[in-house]
C-alpha cells in the first residue's frame, strides 16, 4: 500500500524535489520520474512515496525499484595528464590530478585506475560505479593502450615472451597485445593491457631488465587523445559514454 506522505513545510534550501533527485542520477527524465513515483516504484527512507512535488534531503535514502539512487548527476571527464601530478584524491600529496580537473564538475568524481606521478596520458574520472566496475575488472575490463619508451632497444625475443605471457612471483602476467611502434626505434613499444594499475607496466619491463623512460596512455577503449592537449580535460560526449557502456 502506498503512502501519500505530506512534506512538512521546510524552507531548507538543501531540499530537492524527488523527481529532480532521481533525474539527476541519470536514471530517467523528470517526467518519467513522476510516472514512476505515481505508480509506487520509489521509496524514501523505507516508505513508498506517490505524492507529486515531494521534497527530499541530499542524504535521504531514496530507492528506485529497490536500488539506492545516487543524487549526483553522472559525470565523465577525460584528462590528458602531464608529468608531475600524482593520481590520488588524498590531500597532502603535493600536486595531484584532482587539481587539474577541480573545475570540471561539481559531482564527486574520482579517477579510474592510476598513472604514476611522472607518467603521461589519458585518465578517466567519473562517479558512475558501473563504469568503475567495468574498468577495474582485469579479466573483462576495458583495454588501455600505452606508448612506452625504453632507455634501450627491446629484443624481438623479449617482445614475444611478453606477448605470450609469463609468471612473476608465481602469478601469470598477461597482456592483450604488444608490438614495436611503427616507424619508431625498437625502444618504443605499444602495449595493450586491461589491468588498471600503473605498477604492472613497470613489473613487465623490469622482468626483462628494461628501464622505462616514459609511460604515455594514448587510448582507453574507444577514447583517444585526439584534440585533447596535454594538461587539458574534456567532458565525454553522449556517444563516447554509450561506447564505454557497450564494451
Amino acid at each position: 500500500m502506498s503512502i501519500k506522505h505530506k512534506n512538512p513545510k521546510n524552507t531548507n534550501s538543501s531540499l530537492i524535489r524527488l523527481n529532480k533527485f532521481i533525474s539527476n542520477s541519470g536514471i530517467c527524465s523528470r517526467r518519467e520520474a513522476d510516472m514512476y513515483i505515481s505508480i509506487g516504484n520509489v521509496t524514501v527512507n523505507g516508505k513508498v512515496i506517490t505524492q507529486m512535488g515531494y521534497k527530499v534531503k541530499p542524504n535521504d535514502d531514496v530507492r528506485f525499484d529497490g536500488a539506492r539512487v545516487n543524487p549526483e548527476k553522472k559525470a565523465y571527464v577525460l584528462l590528458n595528464k602531464p608529468k608531475g601530478f600524482a593520481t590520488t584524491t588524498s590531500e597532502g600529496k603535493g600536486r595531484t590530478v584532482m587539481d587539474l580537473i577541480s573545475k570540471a564538475s561539481s559531482s564527486k568524481i574520482r579517477p579510474i585506475g592510476r598513472l604514476g606521478r611522472n607518467s603521461l596520458g589519458l585518465l578517466l574520472f567519473t562517479n558512475d560505479e558501473k563504469i568503475h566496475s567495468k574498468f577495474t575488472n582485469s579479466k573483462n575490463g576495458v583495454t588501455r593502450l600505452f606508448h612506452i619508451k625504453l632507455f634501450s632497444t627491446m629484443s624481438l625475443e623479449h617482445l614475444k615472451a611478453i606477448k605470450k605471457g609469463f609468471k612473476h612471483q608465481g602469478k601469470l602476467i598477461s597482456v592483450e597485445d604488444i608490438s614495436y611502434v611503427e616507424g619508431a626505434k625498437k625502444n618504443e613499444i605499444g602495449l595493450q593491457i586491461k589491468n588498471t594499475g600503473n605498477n604492472i607496466i613497470r613489473t613487465i619491463f623490469s622482468e626483462f631488465k628494461y628501464e622505462i623512460e616514459t609511460i604515455d596512455c594514448v587510448g582507453i577503449g574507444p577514447l583517444t587523445k585526439k584534440d585533447l592537449p596535454r594538461g587539458n580535460w574534456k567532458h565525454l560526449s553522449e556517444i563516447e559514454v554509450s561506447q564505454l557502456m557497450m564494451i
